[in-house]
């Protein structure tokens, strides 16, 4: 699989994005003066920084494993190295526009900007998996 470094490489970096979430998440949670580990406080929204971060966690979670796992089998199934280093990348450079947009924008309004790169990111993976289908 040395024809796919390129796309492995952008695959850490999007991992190593949702490592880098976990850890903001942590450190916003353990600031507050009064939390239970693990639990956000339900009357917080998107006003609430620690909010923000835990949803922007947890939105990597629902979204980043189904997308490495298409990736990967788009690897397997053959398609073309470039082009799956350029759906990879665009689906990061979506997904690191994302997160930054949750820590930035404190609003309760939707569609908010950050819903546009969420966007971009499902389309990257009905992409992909129209390139695996077409394999």
């Amino acid at each position: 699989m040395p024809q796919y470094a390129d796309s492995i490489f952008v695959i850490a970096i999007i991992i190593a994005t949702v490592v880098i979430q976990a850890l903001v998440a942590a450190r916003a949670h353990r600031k507050q003066d009064h939390y239970i580990p693990g639990v956000v406080a339900p009357e917080l929204d998107h006003h609430s920084f620690v909010f923000r971060s835990n949803r922007t966690f947890m939105n990597s979670l629902e979204n980043v494993p189904l997308f490495v796992v298409t990736a990967l089998l788009a690897m397997f199934a053959g398609v073309d190295a470039n082009t799956l280093y350029v759906v990879t990348s665009v689906f990061a450079a979506a997904r690191i526009v994302h997160m930054t947009l949750f820590y930035k924008i404190a609003t309760n309004e939707n569609p908010s900007p950050r819903s546009y790169f969420y966007l971009i990111g499902l389309i990257t993976q009905v992409v992909l998996l129209g390139l695996i289908f077409s394999a």
